[in-house]
């Protein structure tokens, strides 16, 4: 798994952009991403875990849970 902070969520749309801390790329999430969390309980610059897959529009964070 990947580690890196939430940059930006935009709650009323269901999604957001984590920091990857390994080269420091943004990668999108979907709500339906979040394991364990709801979009609601994040917040800005929280750690959190993920993998990231591949979608037609480009990577994409999956199982994204908050670090312990």
């Amino acid at each position: 798994m990947r580690k890196g902070k939430i940059k930006k969520l935009v709650r009323d749309r269901g999604f957001g952009f984590i920091i990857d801390d390994e080269g420091g790329k943004e990668v999108f999430f979907h709500q339906s991403g979040l394991v364990g969390s709801t979009l609601d309980a994040l917040r800005g610059d929280e750690a959190v875990e993920f993998d990231v897959e591949e979608s037609p529009k480009g990577p994409r964070a999956v199982n994204v849970t908050i670090s312990k």
